[in-house]
């Protein structure tokens, strides 16, 4: 998909990744699979400027930087030492005498609620090996499920783990994970749907509740939900490739309308470019049983599949991605706009759940691993 193809609204949510978010511009290019250049233009586009301070009440300002520091330096040994937090007193003497040239020890002292003169003393009769891989091994743990976005449980951390060379079982990663208060997050429930009328055009369901496929671009399915905001809801439509579960197009709007669902499909057409016939599974709502749904299928050679009347366990796959996203990322929120919701799921569809999350069905690889290490098995086999 060429960087001209994608809306000023994509470019947008990309642009506040790095401004907003704080992610490097080349962990962006990574993941979106843009190149570092185009991010580079699209910062000159829509990146806004950073305002300079005024120099007036000097004093009053150097005491606010003063007593920032502080605070920043006392969030910092939060997010590091969550893992001992609730651990007995030996613990986090080992996590301070690990941490002094990172963080004052006065201040990792007052954070975790230890005297100082303690912790000196203690010097001279360490903690135990154990007790030391105890530490290590949670902030290990705390990290892989922050860089998961906190929606990793314990399963998917140890195998985490592993990758990075760790010798773990699930039991241990789940006993240290609980002590840390690490749990995956969760969310609210999809209303149930309501049906009436007869739709304008009903395909024939061509996948049957068949959900594996042998390539990429052979079957695509597609569905709505609605994300709760404080302006009214935004209602997502995604396009996902059975092979490796990856979204490969979504649109995000304020109306349920057809333009939602076929923005969606432009995106996948635009990225994916498939040389044969397409499947598109989806269910049997008005926006796509329209006219205009319709014409854009035959269009570009995608064949229309429909699952039956109210049965969404014939959509499965889009369902559960659904799931994910409300379970792992939504939980519960309320946005104040639309656009902050947009945004967030920019970033987990397209920083997270893409690129990065460990997927079942993949044998725990992310749909963009998955369908790399695929390509590299069919070049081998040739």
């Amino acid at each position: 998909m060429g960087t001209s193809n994608y809306s000023d609204e994509f470019k947008r949510d990309a642009v506040h990744q790095i401004t907003v978010r704080g992610y490097p511009v080349r962990e962006v290019s990574r993941r979106l699979g843009v190149s570092t250049y185009s991010l580079y233009k699209w910062l000159k586009l829509f990146g806004e400027p950073v305002p300079k301070l005024g120099v007036d009440h000097e004093a009053e300002n150097r005491r606010l930087k003063r007593e920032l520091a502080r605070v920043t330096e006392e969030r910092d040994i939060l997010k590091k030492a969550n893992g001992v937090l609730r651990a007995r007193v030996p613990m986090k003497y080992a996590f301070i005498r690990a941490h002094r040239e990172e963080f004052g020890v006065r201040a990792m002292c007052r954070v975790l609620q230890v005297h100082f003169s303690g912790f000196y003393a203690w010097l001279k009769e360490p903690l135990s090996y154990r007790a030391q891989e105890d530490v290590r091994q949670t902030e290990l743990i705390r990290q892989a499920w922050v860089d998961s976005g906190k929606v990793y449980g314990y399963r998917k951390l140890t195998d985490d783990l592993r990758d990075q060379g760790e010798q773990v079982s699930e039991n241990r990663v789940a006993r240290l994970a609980s002590l840390a208060g690490i749990a995956a997050q969760v969310g609210y429930r999809r209303r149930p749907g309501r049906y009436g009328g007869k739709p304008a055009i009903v395909a024939e369901n061509r996948l049957e509740q068949w959900f594996d496929t042998s390539a990429r671009d052979q079957v695509w399915v597609t569905d709505i939900t609605y994300l709760r905001t404080h302006e009214g809801w935004l209602y997502l439509c995604v396009v996902i490739d059975l092979f490796s579960r990856r979204v490969v197009g979504w649109s995000a709007q304020s109306r349920m309308t057809t333009d939602l669902a076929l923005q969606a499909l432009l995106m996948a057409v635009w990225r994916r470019k498939p040389d044969g016939k397409v499947t598109v599974h989806s269910d049997q709502g008005s926006q796509f049983t329209s006219r205009e749904w319709q014409t854009f299928l035959r269009q570009h050679g995608l064949e229309p599949s429909m699952s039956r009347r109210g049965n969404c366990h014939d959509n499965a796959v889009a369902e559960s991605f659904f799931q994910l996203l409300k379970r792992e990322r939504i939980r519960r929120r309320t946005y104040p706009t639309r656009d902050d919701a947009r945004r967030d799921v920019f970033e987990y569809i397209e920083l997270f759940y893409n690129p990065k999350r460990k997927h079942t069905n993949n044998g725990m690889l992310s749909p963009v691993d998955f369908e790399i290490r695929q390509q590299k098995l069919n070049q081998a086999s040739v």
